[in-house]
């Protein structure tokens, strides 16, 4: 008989947990998160604000004297600034063109990749070869596909008959696209894995119940298929799009290093 029924039968109420124990978890649970939390404090959110705290000053980079209130002011004539606003025309251009491209391949090699195929774990091992190579690597790779004289991409044009090829990373009109097909096939494999983790964890047995029913592929797709990854797929492209808009490891590297070529 536990001491609880007991107290229960002579017509005590059992002694419950008191604010003291409350009080002593929670302050173990913060002994035990705070040397996680205090550098994130100190190498991210310091900086963060302090960074937010010079936008209303009239610091610069580089120089000592000391600095005084301006308000409003910076951000007034960064409204006024044309390379700002073409900056970030250029920049929303890049996240929005790499991943939509980005996640409806990879959806589509997901899936293949879900089927059941014969070696497929040699074409999975295959597929995230992208993801393993540093972005340096992965430069200088397609400044050699893109090269004017004897890249890939300008020989197949004029073995094809099509032209003599051009310079494909001179000029915004031709260099955005020829970068955005680079972003796209580097982070397709860590788009993959994370489609291909849902498609995995979706049961089979619902697939089988639509398909008995009389269900197609794509009314499978759409009412099995797709619930079931949604989460992951709105996961993986808000993250893809705010690594885009903060990653220009690709494009701006230092001269003779970077994607496109400095004119």
């Amino acid at each position: 008989m536990t001491l609880a029924t007991a107290m229960t039968r002579s017509g005590r109420k059992a002694p419950e947990g008191g604010r003291g124990d409350g009080r002593r978890r929670d302050g173990a649970t913060w002994f035990l998160v705070l040397p996680a939390l205090i550098p994130i404090l100190i190498l991210s959110v310091g900086p963060l604000l302090y960074g937010i705290m010079l936008a209303f000053t009239d610091a610069q980079s580089g120089r000592t004297r000391s600095t005084q209130w301006v308000g409003l002011l910076n951000f007034q004539d960064l409204l006024h600034d044309t390379l700002f606003w073409d900056s970030f025309r250029i920049g929303l251009l890049w996240a929005v063109g790499v991943t939509v491209p980005q996640f409806v391949l990879a959806l589509g090699l997901a899936l293949l990749l879900n089927a059941n195929l014969r070696m497929r774990w040699l074409a999975r091992a295959l597929a995230i070869i992208p993801w393993a190579m540093p972005e340096v690597v992965v430069g200088i790779m397609w400044r050699l596909v893109y090269n004017p004289d004897a890249g890939i991409l300008n020989e197949t044009i004029r073995d094809l008959g099509l032209g003599d090829g051009r310079d494909w990373l001179t000029g915004l009109a031709t260099a955005l696209p020829a970068v955005i097909i680079v972003g796209i096939w580097a982070g397709m494999p860590q788009t993959t894995v994370a489609l291909l983790a849902g498609l995995q964890n979706t049961p089979h047995e619902l697939h089988e119940a639509a398909a008995l029913d009389g269900a197609g592929a794509w009314r499978r797709f759409r009412t099995v298929t797709w619930p079931a990854i949604r989460p992951v797929a709105l996961a993986i492209s808000a993250l893809n799009f705010i690594w885009k808009m903060n990653d220009w490891r690709l494009v701006g590297l230092p001269p003779g290093r970077s994607l496109i070529r400095s004119t």
